[in-house]
């Protein structure tokens, strides 16, 4: 009797199982809806993205300018050869974005699981050193072969004591652990994290490099841009590729073409025309109407900043056919004044000061001469 109980206890059980592979069956039509879910989640989340991150190189072949230094990494990296890095340069050359490539090229697809990344937005105490860094770089990966990397973005911001802490770990790791310093000022990096890494310097972008990449981008996002438009996101990027991404996708965004005009007004800052008309006025008017028209007619109505205007009579000043000594006198006067303006001073009071620059020089130069 027990034996039949039993065998009706599993003739239920395996009815029971069977109706729930029943209810469990999910018809085709909905498998492919969820499908075209994904698909259109993917295609929106593209469609979101910041251009600096979608377009952003995914292998050191696809990486614009800095040919040498590029086929130096690749090499190094094809090698499996890749010693402990320090990249610094001027922000928007390329630094994240290649050792980001070297890891890629270097674990495959479970790079992420084997690189470490550390950038402004985290602790970079010694305590962060000790713990996440060490810890990271003492685990071995079981079923996978290649370096662990350890980025560390901005770099110069690292507390002393972190760096100091960060010698030992970077000589007792090295056989499974590459370390990466990414910094905007290597003076900053103490002289034996220096010693411990090989250096590569990340100029800025060629304007070359820069213009065909823009116009690759233009041409993928049916971007409306003129031949000034793009000469002026150059001339106001400085070789940073980040920041001519960023003005060109802000312009397309708020205007339907992308010119001169329309770059100035999206960045705010001034165009060549108003500069002239300002040095025009430092150099022909006296003080009061001089400083009168910059401050009422570009500062307030045009919203143009004291620093920007600076920057712009400088590059000006620059081309222009001066004696030397009226020359050497000028930069140096505005070199202290645009010092004067990171202190957080007063705008009207550093204006007058502009325009006395101007005034006092040229009337030097006048009573030499006579």
């Amino acid at each position: 009797m027990a034996s039949t109980a039993n065998v009706g206890a599993k003739s239920d059980k395996m009815e029971m199982s069977d109706s729930d592979e029943d209810i469990d069956l999910i018809p085709p039509e909905k498998v492919s809806k969820k499908d075209k879910n994904k698909k259109n989640k993917r295609k929106n989340n593209n469609e979101n993205k910041m251009w600096i991150e979608k377009y952003r190189p995914s292998t050191l072949s696809d990486i614009v300018s800095h040919t040498s230094l590029i086929n130096t990494i690749s090499q190094l990296v094809q090698l499996r050869k890749l010693p402990h890095l320090l990249f610094y340069g001027p922000p928007g050359t390329g630094k994240t974005t290649t050792i980001l490539a070297c890891a890629r090229q270097l674990n495959g697809k479970q790079w992420k699981s084997m690189t470490l990344e550390l950038n402004a937005s985290d602790e970079r105490g010694i305590g962060v050193i000790r713990d996440r860094v060490k810890i990271f770089a003492s685990t071995k990966q079981i079923f996978t072969q290649g370096f662990k990397l350890i980025i560390l973005d901005e770099a110069d911001a690292m507390t002393s004591a972190a760096q100091f802490a960060l010698r030992r770990i970077i000589e007792k790791y090295t056989k499974n652990t590459r370390f990466c310093l990414i910094c905007n000022y290597v003076n900053k990096i103490i002289p034996a994290l220096q010693s411990r890494c090989t250096k590569f310097r990340f100029a800025p972008l060629k304007e070359d490099d820069i213009k065909h990449r823009l116009t690759y981008i233009s041409k993928a996002e049916n971007v409306n841009i003129t031949e000034c438009g793009i000469k002026s996101i150059l001339r106001l990027s400085n070789g940073d590729m980040r920041r001519c991404l960023n003005i060109l996708q802000s312009a397309h965004t708020s205007y339907d073409k992308v010119n001169e005009d329309t770059v100035h007004e999206t960045t705010a800052q001034p165009k060549d025309k108003d500069i002239q008309r300002i040095l025009d006025n430092l150099l022909n008017k006296d003080f009061n109407d001089s400083f009168n028209t910059i401050y009422n007619r570009y500062m307030i109505e045009n919203g143009l900043a004291l620093n920007d205007i600076i920057i712009g009579i400088y590059q000006l000043i620059i081309r222009m056919k001066l004696d030397s000594v009226i020359l050497c006198n000028v930069l140096a006067e505005l070199a202290d004044l645009e010092h004067r303006l990171t202190v957080s001073t007063n705008d009207k009071i550093q204006l007058a000061s502009l325009v006395a620059i101007f005034q006092v020089i040229f009337l030097q130069n006048l009573n030499i001469n006579n």
